[in-house]
């Protein structure tokens, strides 16, 4: 039996193979997977296992797939490609008889408001109907997608979005490759749907005085409509197409997408998940 991470050339995957290795998975016993082999060679030199799996080969997926392994596959990163690479790699472990399939999917999945969500909801439903043991890791936002903002801090002592008074229940990567590793290292998790998010939910105003700590300067929120937001994207170069789709996460956060505290990531990862200061502090 093996562990076998996909993305593990991403931040999420990478992080993932580091803390198996942390818990005391035997390195032989990780195959870190991805579609540049030749960025695994540290991983390698530590006596991972390292394997090509690109979403659209499927015979990488087969090649890299045996009976008996516990798979972690990590959403790709092209929503409009994902549902098909996903069914790819839901398929070859189907058939090679792969023991569980742990996907990570978005918090809330079929109830949540964020555009992303469709993709997700599908590949679950796939992860379903394949007939192989599963696990769903529906991932909240990681605090890392707010490095931009604290820029915007540093810069201008602004904040600005469109969310509202609405709350974030961030992560770090870090938090969520704990849960990810407990699971795919742990028994008795198959069937299960893990709700996974920061301790805390925070608003913006609140993000902008833990910007405020970390900058050690004044740090205001800015509030947006939707209007606004789009227009000030496409200010600064991005297609409107684009802009709306970034306005659109601010708009369903403010409906609440992002603010539920089940307590499932800190109980998997076996601590707390990192707090909003400490997570900027090393942002920064």
């Amino acid at each position: 039996m093996s562990i076998v991470v996909t993305g593990a050339t991403g931040h999420l995957g990478r992080l993932v193979v580091e803390e198996l290795l942390a818990r005391g998975v035997p390195a032989e016993e990780i195959v870190a997977g991805g579609r540049r082999v030749e960025e695994l060679t540290g991983l390698a030199g530590r006596g991972v296992r390292v394997a090509r799996i690109d979403y659209d080969d499927v015979a990488t997926l087969d090649e890299a797939l045996a009976a008996g392994d516990r798979l972690l596959l990590v959403s790709g990163s092209d929503p409009a490609a994902r549902v098909q690479q996903h069914r790819n790699v839901i398929e070859a472990a189907a058939r090679v008889g792969v023991a569980l399939v742990a996907y990570t999917s978005i918090l809330r999945g079929d109830a949540s408001p964020l555009a992303l969500a469709e993709t997700h909801v599908q590949t679950e439903a796939d992860v379903r109907g394949a007939g192989i043991p599963f696990v769903l890791l529906r991932n909240g936002w990681y605090t890392e997608n707010y490095g931009q903002a604290l820029q915007e801090a540093e810069a201008a002592g602004t904040v600005s979005a469109s969310a509202g008074d609405g709350r974030v229940a961030s992560a770090t990567r870090a938090d969520y490759a704990a849960a990810a590793a407990a699971v795919l290292a742990g028994e008795g998790h198959e069937g299960r749907v893990y709700e996974l998010s920061g301790d805390t939910a925070w608003s913006f105003d609140e993000f902008a005085a833990a910007a405020a700590e970390v900058l050690g300067r004044e740090v205001a929120y800015r509030r947006l409509t939707t209007d606004e937001h789009v227009a000030g994207l496409t200010g600064v170069g991005l297609d409107e197409p684009t802009a709306r789709f970034v306005a659109g996460m601010d708009a369903a956060i403010a409906e609440g997408a992002l603010d539920s505290t089940t307590g499932d990531l800190s109980r998997l990862a076996g601590r707390p998940t990192t707090p909003l200061v400490e997570a900027l502090r090393a942002l920064r």
